[in-house]
């Protein structure tokens, strides 16, 4: 095989090997019980680190049941001047939130007080949807917690 040729195959290779995640830099405000109904799931009840999302992430239903892991990075207005935990939050898609910019993604408000003061109302944040070996090795966590605790 030619130099040209291993080359290109390596390259390949290594791309298809790749994770490729960027970061969605947006906005962030939060909304209050009662989270159900929701627009992907109806009455039942996903529990309460959920987002709502603006209608471009939305996609017509396409993003329901898809996590996504939430950062604050920093304010956006003077109210709260720090207002950002330094811990970030996995959430799942359950609703439509059809006031959002094409930016902004609104969270339950247990999920919004993981990563920052609520009474900041309205966070900057970098989202990233969750691939599914993080999907996995959480669901992985959370069974060896269970199971710990029997």
């Amino acid at each position: 095989m030619g130099l040209i040729a291993r080359t290109f195959f390596l390259i390949a290779m290594v791309a298809c090997f790749a994770s490729v995640a960027h970061a969605i830099a947006g906005q962030a405000t939060f909304y209050t019980p009662p989270y159900v109904p929701s627009s992907c799931f109806g009455f039942e009840d996903r529990g309460v680190l959920i987002l709502a999302a603006n209608s471009g992430l939305f996609a017509n239903r396409a993003a329901c049941g898809d996590r996504y892991r939430v950062t604050c990075t920093g304010r956006t207005n003077d109210g709260v001047l720090n207002p950002c935990t330094g811990r970030s939050v996995d959430v799942t898609v359950v609703d439509l939130c059809p006031g959002c910019a094409a930016n902004q993604v609104d969270l339950s408000q247990e999920a919004f007080a993981v990563i920052a003061n609520t009474d900041a109302g309205r966070i900057n944040v970098e989202y990233n949807r969750m691939g599914i070996n993080e999907v996995r090795m959480q669901y992985a966590k959370i069974n060896s917690l269970m199971i710990s605790l029997l």
